[in-house]
């Protein structure tokens, strides 16, 4: 970068601005603020950064170049050049059928991937026809119950064209299960399935709580998920290690790396302590990432994030495969940014949003639809939420260099300020006893609540400017939008449909699957052969989740992890 001869010359004319230019302009205006943060707060922002900043940062080991380790500077040799993000938008409400219509409207509009959510009881493994669904079908995603129910999601979607992201948990090794089936019945080979499921259990005592059974069973499942995907379908992302939720719930961008890459860590020694090979099963994992306001705080993270874990998989878990060093990532745009107060602002938050996901390299996006703080998005929403991921591919120029922002002395600053804290929060946790432990304690839970709190007592004070909510108000400020509503008649006929499905199949079958699986969950074979036979017999998620239940029981909040 700069030689000591170089650096004196660029120090002594940074003192004599300090002292010729910046000091009496200080002395006469002052700062907008007494001190620059970063979003989160987590590093302090200098007036002006200089190769002074970089000048212990070495270009081979730190950032390498693009396809090569350490990964700084993106996964793949030629990125969006070669070919663009995939266009991922969130989509899953009310029945399959009207799931499936949005499906092909996003299609049809040019999304290039499907990303797939469920209602509150399919994400808890109930049926629409139990007691604990009730007044919740449908509501904040598709109800699923049976494989039928996947067929008419998928009908007239050829599997082999299109990779599916599905945002499940507890029962993911079910929903899996459904995809599989419904790709054998339409043919296509299982090694030729492409998607991604979340399958991040500890996220959910974290942050969500849609958990059904205890960590250790919880565990087994995931990694029999490993084992058998490496196996029968390959090109199929086995989890999507989350930080998302994470952020939304109120980290810091540096927590949210911590947290998710100890999560993952924990994930490889439960697959490891299984008897897993590394290379086999970690080129299958991938991640899910948080994008927030802060332009370049974002996408310092991203870069700090991909050179953590290569560093991690090859130093700590002997990793020799590429693929198994690469942290290839999905981002969601923040919802927890969003706000019911004038609408079309969060158009220009998303916008934002997007671009630093995109600067920072990442491999498929879902921006929100601006009316997603009031209710599931409308078509019209939609379009203009893709419309700006489809902007920013072909107009802004965002897409056409690599890792545009690498060199900046700010960025590159940042990019190793982030790092250097998510390292010393991963130190804490180990110190902790691994992230198990470290959320068994309720630790992790607490660092992300004070952070959370501090934040809301900073907006409610005013020291954080949220434009239309605490300056910049408008009156009369009730927003005219089209509601997406799932009515009580869109649940009984939901009820009905399950209840059809149940009456007409081989009910002798169903009862044999679920006795095999019942025997299997008691011993030590892999469970996915044997869900995939109940799924097939259109066993219903909640009746295999059941028969898991009365074998592992049910985790209980608060109970130890």
């Amino acid at each position: 970068m700069f030689d000591d001869e170089d650096l004196a010359e660029i120090r002594e004319a940074r003192e004599d601005w300090d002292e010729d230019s910046l000091s009496p302009t200080l002395d006469r205006f002052g700062e907008r603020k007494e001190a620059f943060e970063t979003d989160t707060g987590g590093q302090s922002v200098d007036p002006l950064y200089t190769p002074e900043d970089v000048a212990d940062l070495d270009y081979t080991e730190d950032l390498g170049f693009p396809g090569e380790e350490p990964y700084t500077r993106g996964v793949y040799p030629t990125m969006y050049r070669g070919r663009l993000w995939t266009m991922r938008q969130y989509a899953g409400f009310g029945t399959p059928e009207e799931t499936n219509e949005r499906f092909h409207y996003l299609l049809d509009e040019g999304q290039t991937g499907l990303s797939m959510a469920f209602d509150l009881p399919t994400q808890m493994g109930y049926d629409s026809d139990a007691a604990m669904a009730q007044g919740e079908v449908g509501k904040s995603g598709v109800a699923i119950d049976t494989l039928r129910d996947f067929e008419k999601v998928f009908d007239g979607i050829p599997l082999d064209e299109v990779s599916t992201s599905m945002t499940i948990n507890a029962p993911a090794a079910v929903l899996l299960a459904m995809y599989i089936a419904v790709g054998d019945q339409q043919g296509v080979p299982r090694e030729e399935l492409r998607g991604t499921i979340q399958n991040d259990i500890l996220k959910e005592y974290i942050a969500r709580n849609t958990y059904i059974f205890p960590p250790e069973p919880s565990m087994r499942i995931i990694t029999d998920i490993f084992e058998f995907c490496a196996a029968e379908t390959p090109k199929f992302n086995t989890i999507s290690i989350s930080g998302y939720h994470i952020r939304e719930a109120g980290a810091t961008a540096a927590q949210e790396v911590a947290f998710t890459l100890g999560d993952g860590i924990e994930y490889v020694e439960t697959a490891l302590d299984a008897g897993l090979d590394v290379d086999e099963f970690a080129p299958q994992l991938s991640f899910f990432f948080n994008a927030h306001n802060n332009v370049f705080e974002e996408v310092a993270k991203f870069r700090a994030a991909r050179r953590m874990w290569a560093k991690i998989m090859e130093e700590r878990f002997g990793a020799e495969n590429p693929k198994s060093k690469q942290l290839k990532f999905h981002t969601q745009t923040a919802g927890s940014t969003l706000t019911a107060q004038q609408i079309d602002n969060n158009i220009v938050r998303v916008a934002y949003q997007a671009m630093a996901a995109v600067l920072g390299g990442t491999q498929s996006l879902h921006t929100n639809g601006k009316d997603e703080a009031l209710s599931i998005p409308t078509e019209e929403s939609v379009r203009t939420a893709l419309r700006t991921q489809q902007i920013l591919a072909h107009e802004s120029g965002a897409a056409d260099t690599i890792d545009p922002l690498a060199g900046s002395y700010y960025v590159e600053s940042l990019t190793d300020d982030v790092e250097e804290e998510a390292r010393g929060i991963l130190d804490e946790v180990e110190q902790r006893g691994g992230m198990r432990q470290a959320v068994e304690d309720q630790w992790v839970q607490r660092q992300i609540q004070d952070v959370a709190f501090e934040r809301q007592q900073e907006i409610e004070e005013g020291e954080r400017v949220i434009v239309g909510v605490n300056e910049f108000q408008v009156e009369d400020d009730e927003p005219e939008v089209d509601i997406e509503e799932v009515t009580e008649e869109d649940e009984r006929r939901k009820v009905e449909q399950v209840e059809s499905v149940k009456d007409d199949r081989d009910e002798a079958a169903v009862e044999e699957a679920l006795a095999d699986l019942k025997d299997a969950a008691e011993g030590d074979e892999n469970l996915m052969p044997y869900i995939v036979t109940a799924v097939k017999a259109y066993a219903s998620v909640g009746e295999i989740c059941n028969a898991l239940r009365d074998v592992f029981g049910e985790h209980q909040p608060g109970a130890a992890l």
